[in-house]
């Protein structure tokens, strides 16, 4: 049995690809690397916005706990916890990036219970600017007047 070699252009039709197929292949390769380069840029751009939200509840949770701590005199007094505070994103950076700007909020509780006048509801709120599209978070807790405080030396 004698097998004819594969040579192109000696009287095997149909042996190359067609120009129609070559525009449709690099049509279909163009659409799938637009596709790819976007969903990477997606990616990136979620894990910086993911990155920023947790910075943003680590700010909120740091102060929380600082006015945990506090005396009940220090809650109730004006002007001992400032009402507003700003954090760079990395302090220690020469480039800060982004910058959260906060407020700190203490008012009466909304509880109707006996001892509501023994609480104060703080509620810290947390805003910052990602690309051109601004963002915010809230926490809200309470102070006791005999709570953690009254612990600490």
């Amino acid at each position: 049995m004698k097998l004819a070699p594969n040579i192109r252009g000696q009287g095997h039709p149909g042996v190359g690809f067609t120009l129609v197929e070559v525009l449709m292949s690099m049509g279909l390769l163009g659409v799938i690397a637009v596709a790819f380069y976007s969903s990477l840029s997606q990616t990136v751009n979620m894990l910086a916005f993911e990155r920023e939200d947790l910075r943003a509840t680590q700010i909120l949770l740091q102060k929380t706990e600082t006015i945990r701590l506090y005396s009940w005199d220090q809650v109730n007094s004006n002007g001992f916890i400032p009402v507003s505070f700003t954090v760079p994103y990395d302090p220690q950076s020469t480039n800060p990036g982004v910058t959260y700007t906060g407020t700190v909020t203490i008012a009466s509780t909304p509880l109707s219970t006996p001892y509501s006048s023994d609480l104060k509801m703080v509620t810290l709120r947390l805003n910052w600017t990602t690309g051109r599209v601004p963002r915010q978070r809230e926490l809200k807790t309470f102070v006791a007047r005999y709570g953690l405080q009254t612990y600490v030396d």
